[in-house]
């Protein structure tokens, strides 16, 4: 029956199947502070088993600075769409100067997002189905959070979890020396301190290679370059054919 029903051409799927156009790889660029943010959301364990709260989180990919987090017992469009609104407003973005960028979860796909990101004139990007490297900053960054020595197998409370999260926030902005940063705090790139604090590691290695030559036996001594454009998804560079 089967050889019967190929050598017509029957025997594939008959139902109407459902098309859908190919997601674009997002291409995004920062080249200084509230230029591009990524945000997402992540799981922390409660007091009990089944029980979690949910950690909003948005980064800017230039900086490294964390302009905004939220600790709640759910994670909901409605939740989502006010942080992120406290959040631009807080910055005093104004409108076509924002991408933001997250994947394609619940509430950051959720229609309530996409009309609040139109109203204030913020462009929304969002990454691939199934493909973490599309977000990567968000994700490095939950990495380093449930990294840290101190974070704790469980939370006793959701007090608990909002001063820790306070704890950590300050650290992670204003005391980590980022490697990606040329060892500067995100705040400081954030904010335009980080060329001052520059100038001034040139002047303290200076006076040290003055003082003592001989210790540098490789090379002079610099401090590390200021941070240049963060990518999401650079583009590859098409060699000219010959």
């Amino acid at each position: 029956m089967y050889r019967l029903l190929r050598a017509d051409d029957e025997v594939r799927e008959r139902r109407r199947q459902a098309t859908h156009p190919a997601h674009i790889k997002p291409e995004l660029v920062a080249y200084g502070p509230n230029q591009t943010w990524s945000w997402d959301i992540t799981k922390l364990l409660g007091p009990q088993k089944w029980t979690y709260y949910y950690l909003y989180v948005v980064i800017d990919i230039f900086s490294r600075y964390i302009p905004g987090w939220l600790l709640a017992t759910c994670e909901s469009a409605e939740l989502a769409e006010r942080f992120l609104a406290e959040t631009i407003r807080k910055h005093h973005i104004v409108a076509d100067q924002l991408t933001v960028h997250s994947d394609r979860g619940t509430s950051m796909a959720s229609k309530t997002v996409a009309l609040l990101l139109a109203d204030l004139g913020v462009i929304k990007s969002h990454s691939r189905p199934h493909c973490s490297n599309d977000n990567p900053f968000s994700e490095a960054h939950f990495k380093t959070l449930k990294y840290r020595p101190e974070f704790p197998d469980r939370f006793g409370s959701i007090e608990d979890g909002r001063a820790f999260c306070q704890r950590f926030f300050r650290w992670y902005n204003h005391e980590h020396h980022h490697s990606r940063l040329g060892l500067h705090t995100p705040a400081d790139v954030h904010f335009g301190r980080a060329p001052l604090i520059q100038l001034e590691r040139a002047r303290v290695l200076d006076a040290a290679y003055a003082a003592h030559p001989e210790r540098f036996v490789r090379q002079f001594p610099l401090p590390p370059p200021l941070p240049g454009p963060a990518w999401i998804n650079k583009p590859q560079e098409v060699l000219p054919t010959v």
